[in-house]
């Protein structure tokens, strides 16, 4: 997050448009980042929920400890947002 927005604010690499079914079209630029982030900081939306991360990591730790190198490996991410670049990078990176 900290090293694509200053990216994202100083250029337009990554601004992204977007045509509507109606036709109308809508251009987003940090946003993209900015709501991703939310998934591992709810704070962002001033959410008092766990992260997605620490979500993850909880679960996989209430496992017996033979089986949790087994459940690192084979965890999958699934649904619309972890097509955002980076996600299983990220996703990787926190849980570990």
């Amino acid at each position: 997050y900290l090293h694509d927005m200053p990216t994202s604010a100083s250029t337009y690499s990554l601004e992204k448009s977007n045509e509507l079914p109606e036709g109308q079209v809508i251009t987003i630029g940090n946003e993209r980042i900015r709501c991703h982030e939310a998934l591992f900081q709810p704070t962002f939306l001033r959410m008092e929920s766990c992260d997605n991360h620490e979500t993850t990591y909880n679960s996989i730790m209430k496992f017996d400890i033979d089986i949790l190198k087994d459940l690192y490996a084979y965890t999958v991410l699934s649904g619309g947002t972890t097509m955002v670049p980076g996600s299983a990078d990220r996703m990787q990176k926190e849980i570990t």
